[in-house]
């Protein structure tokens, strides 16, 4: 009798037995997971803890005795190069002999010196020195012919004597227009080592009775501490606008820092401004705004 044969066909045996997704027992296994962990162990070697710049970008910037972040000192540099630049530009053009002046000072001062040199036997040896004096002789000149020529501009302006005051150099404490008028006739309070400076500009005999005004008030707050009262102007007894910073700075110091931080906290009690004075000089032939003239109601 004859054995019939299977209709089933054999299950495939060997690699072609394995499905895509089976994990085999033999060397392919081992292979596999061998290229996984080394896959892994590149990938973790790519990003080297010691080459990290991520925390390079997310630290904060050094900062400076004012909390403000610190400048290069090239960046500063830069920086005061620049404004001279454009002061010396508006400068010259309101003072044409300016380059003039400054190139005869510089060739003066230089010269003067290399003259010495050559008498004391070492005229090479005295050209850096001779050049630097030249370039600091013709630098002063620029700076008072620089001053000079913004005060001209500003002269007779409302708001150039508080200009002046708020520029001065030291604990000078300034409130501009503390009183005044609608003819813009101001008096500007100056507290410092001196003691409480009115400044006055405007209209001499409005801004006279503004100042005594301004002093009963303030007598009744700071007692002893001296009062002192000028008018900027430059008629018999007032101080020109020019000489303003000058004559206040050289007033006798009659307190110390601690009296003046004391009367400036006391001061603090008569308030701030009371008319809308501008902080600096206002643009000539500029018209005041819808705006503007709303404050001044007010």
């Amino acid at each position: 009798m004859a054995r019939s044969k299977p209709t089933d066909s054999p299950a495939p045996t060997g690699k072609a037995g394995r499905g895509p997704g089976t994990a085999g027992r033999g060397r392919s296994s081992g292979t596999a997971a061998g290229a996984t962990a080394s896959g892994a162990t590149a990938a973790s070697g790519s990003a080297k803890p010691g080459k990290d710049t991520s925390g390079k970008a997310g630290r904060a910037p050094k900062l400076g005795k004012d909390g403000q972040p610190k400048v290069g000192r090239l960046k500063k540099v830069g920086n005061q190069a620049r404004m001279i630049k454009q002061a010396y530009s508006l400068t010259r053009k309101n003072d044409p002999k300016l380059p003039w002046l400054m190139l005869i000072v510089f060739v003066a001062v230089a010269g003067v010196v290399e003259l010495l040199a050559i008498l004391f036997g070492a005229p090479f040896l005295f050209i850096p020195i001779a050049i630097v004096l030249g370039v600091l002789a013709a630098m002063i000149v620029f700076g008072r012919r620089a001053q000079g020529s913004a005060y001209r501009q500003v002269e007779g302006q409302p708001g150039a004597a508080a200009w002046v005051l708020e520029g001065m150099r030291g604990d000078w404490r300034v409130s501009a227009g503390v009183a005044g008028t609608t003819q813009l006739d101001a008096v500007h309070r100056v507290l410092g080592r001196p003691g409480i400076i009115l400044v006055g500009e405007g209209s001499p005999a409005r801004v006279r009775g503004l100042i005594a005004q301004e002093k009963k008030k303030i007598a009744r707050v700071v007692g002893d501490t001296p009062i002192y009262d000028l008018t900027v102007g430059d008629e018999e007894g007032q101080v020109p606008l020019r000489k303003l910073s000058t004559h206040v700075m050289k007033l006798p110091r009659n307190l110390s820092a601690a009296e003046v931080n004391s009367l400036g906290r006391r001061m603090a009690a008569l308030g701030g401004p009371k008319m809308p004075v501008p902080g600096g000089p206002m643009p000539g032939g500029r018209q005041m705004t819808v705006s503007s003239r709303q404050v001044r109601r007010r």
